[in-house]
């Protein structure tokens, strides 16, 4: 039997050369506008690891199917391109990174298919991200309750060490290492057993017109003021920051701050680079409306210049096409022998 690879930790801020770098697993569906908590939470950290690690970025929009009356196909395709674009637009190197699009490696739907003969149905109708999607519907497609099987097919296609996630995601990695234990268990050492990791700074930044939840794109899609999206123009980013929710007070600490205004000194403190103190001198006797108007600067100091460059490479379509089929070529060439691993180990193929 083949044994499962491993990868050396690279200490902090180490440039390691191609192929001693831990490898790095992100997916993003197409549904919905990129947001600001997006980039701080994963954009950017991923841009600034970019020479410390293997990193495959994915455009899962398979995952994107799951609820087939909200799918529409012209905009699903066009929307795959977009986030795309905006990774390239964010500083993701296309020489550097891996990027491609989840449909355009078939390997993927076939590891799932293995890897839900051998996961326990009872592990998914645990899944707290399901039981929240199909609460109140007569019917959900088997599609939205073996999602987490697919995700697992994305990590463990790659030998991945690593899953950047949110706390929202964390359950999801926690079963992708479950379902390849037991694989390993059944069949012999097969998947590299990835775990899940939470950035230190700007992972969770919550929504505007509600600082108790996270930052959302399908909320962002149905509310205005959740968010700001990374292609908001000018205007609407300004009026999302001012009308965002505070409180009546106006003593600024942040060990009492409301969620609201932690919200916003985060926000402040990741973009500026401020520190603690310095957000509270600064704004002891100003009140909110100052954190708010001060704000908006730093956002569209981050946003324009992304914009820019979205811009840019949309209008060079065929460009864009091409890097991703390069892209979903050295991802199949990744593919193709661990899924020869798993074929063999199972016997078929």
């Amino acid at each position: 039997m083949e044994q499962t690879p491993s990868h050396a930790e690279p200490a902090a801020g180490e440039d390691l050369p191609v192929g001693k770098r831990p490898k790095v697993f992100s997916g993003v569906q197409p549904t919905s506008a990129l947001h600001l908590g997006n980039y701080l939470g994963a954009l950017k950290q991923w841009v600034a690891s970019q020479d410390q690690r293997d990193s495959i970025f994915c455009v899962v929009d398979l995952h994107a199917l799951t609820i087939p009356e909200s799918v529409d196909p012209v905009s699903l395709q066009q929307d795959s391109r977009k986030v795309a674009a905006l990774f390239f637009a964010a500083g993701l190197d296309p020489e550097r990174n891996l990027v491609f699009i989840q449909s355009h490696v078939h390997q993927h739907s076939e590891l799932a298919w293995l890897l839900n003969c051998t996961t326990p149905l009872g592990w998914l109708y645990r899944m707290t991200q399901f039981k929240i999607k199909s609460e109140g519907r007569d019917s959900v497609s088997t599609g939205l309750l073996d999602y987490p099987v697919l995700m697992a097919a994305d990590i463990l296609l790659y030998d991945t060490d690593e899953v950047p996630v949110g706390d929202d995601q964390r359950q999801h990695v926690e079963l992708t290492r479950d379902i390849a234990a037991r694989f390993n268990n059944l069949f012999g050492d097969t998947f590299v057993l990835p775990k899940g990791v939470i950035p230190e700074s700007g992972a969770r930044i919550m929504g505007f017109d509600d600082p108790t939840t996270k930052m959302s794109k399908s909320v962002a899609a149905e509310r205005a003021g959740h968010a700001v999206n990374l292609l908001d123009d000018e205007k609407t980013i300004r009026k999302t920051i001012m009308s965002a929710v505070t409180d009546s007070g106006r003593e600024i600490r942040l060990e009492h701050a409301s969620p609201g205004i932690g919200n916003l000194l985060l926000l402040h403190r990741v973009l500026s680079g401020a520190s603690q103190a310095a957000l509270e001198d600064r704004y002891r006797d100003s009140g909110y409306g100052a954190i708010k108007k001060e704000l908006v600067p730093l956002v569209l100091d981050t946003i324009l210049p992304i914009q820019t460059r979205y811009q840019e490479i949309m209008r060079d379509p065929d460009s864009l096409d091409a890097i991703l089929a390069a892209g979903a070529d050295r991802a199949r060439a990744l593919a193709i022998p661990v899924l020869a691993r798993v074929k063999n180990a199972l016997g078929v193929g």
